[in-house]
């Protein structure tokens, strides 16, 4: 089953600025942008029936809605940094992100959620697609990307939560799933 994953446009958030799960809504230039670059490229996916998904974050729900008529689902959601969130990272004290940093799978960023939660439930919307057979356009984040792509090559989570953000706004990663390797979180 073939996977088009989208992330959301830049956000209307100053740089440097931890806002996971925050709902922030897209700059209108970058939504406007990403919606004319992304939709020579997905038109004849979705005009073929391709279901869209989209995380319910303003960020992602704004340009799926430009795209076609998008199943919210919050298991796409970016992970919650609990008190981290909106706050700059190096606002963040250093030993709290070292803590994180120490154990990447478990500890609870700002008391919010865990990399292996976002994993359980990101996986949770993969089985189900796979059980419907259906491939998807998705707009989400990076976040979710990475757990994605991780899972569809099999990879433990850990490789997924060391590997720095490379995954630009508006760009597209094409997933096949399941992967054989792939395991339960």
């Amino acid at each position: 089953m073939e996977l088009i994953l989208i992330r959301h446009p830049q956000p209307e958030v100053a740089p440097g600025v931890c806002y996971g799960s925050s709902d922030l809504p897209a700059a209108a230039a970058a939504l406007a942008q990403g919606h004319a670059a992304l939709t020579p490229q997905l038109a004849p996916l979705l005009a073929r029936g391709a279901h869209l998904y989209s995380s319910p974050l303003r960020r992602c729900s704004a340009l799926a809605g430009l795209l076609g008529a998008p199943t919210l689902d919050a298991r796409l959601a970016e992970m919650d940094f609990g008190a981290w969130e909106l706050r700059a990272w190096s606002d963040i004290p250093r030993a709290e992100v070292d803590a994180w940093a120490a154990d990447l799978l478990d500890y609870r960023p700002g008391g919010g959620e865990t990399v292996r939660e976002v994993a359980a439930r990101v996986q949770s919307f993969l089985y189900q697609l796979h059980d419907r057979q259906q491939g998807a356009v998705i707009v989400c984040h990076a976040g979710t990307m990475r757990l994605m792509a991780a899972m569809a090559a099999g990879e433990p989570l850990l490789h997924a939560a060391q590997k720095p953000n490379q995954v630009k706004y508006c760009s597209i990663l094409r997933l096949t799933w399941p992967a054989q390797a792939a395991k339960p979180v």
